[in-house]
């Protein structure tokens, strides 16, 4: 894939999200950290562990289990709307024109869903992977 010069380079997760910009050329890219967001966001089973709800049944008599919320899952996608509203500022500053995406697949549907259409106008293309365990030479040459 080639990365436009100063093209801005999103990876994340449902956690940790690099900014980085391509200071090298598309044909041989050099990504340089910009900045860097984190949230805390442990397993569902420590966020609060809880019986299941009921709810009455339709017949009046029978009752039903009401699905326990995924905190871990939501944390991510509340994670998701953060980057996306920070893309919109960044995009509103002119600090990008071409942005690519790297992501695990749930996340990058998280944030596909919450940018706004100015920033989604400049995604140059999306990789779904996770990326965040790799350097930062790794991911270079993993994305050219």
């Amino acid at each position: 894939m080639n990365i436009p010069n100063e093209a801005l380079v999103l990876v994340g997760d449902g956690r940790k999200a690099l900014f980085l910009r391509n200071r090298g050329t598309p044909a041989n890219p050099e990504l340089v950290l910009e900045d860097q967001i984190e949230q805390d966001n442990p397993p569902t089973r420590e966020q609060g562990t809880d019986r299941p709800g009921r709810k009455p049944g339709t017949d009046g008599v029978s009752r039903s289990a009401i699905e326990e919320t995924d905190q871990h899952q939501r944390a991510e996608q509340l994670f998701a709307a953060r980057l996306a509203d920070t893309l919109y500022k960044m995009g509103h500053a002119h600090r990008f024109q071409a942005l690519l995406v790297v992501a695990p697949p749930r996340m990058l549907g998280d944030l596909r869903a919450a940018l706004h259409p100015e920033v989604a106008q400049r995604v140059i293309g999306e990789v779904p992977k996770d990326l965040l365990s790799h350097s930062l030479p790794e991911m270079t040459r993993l994305l050219s």
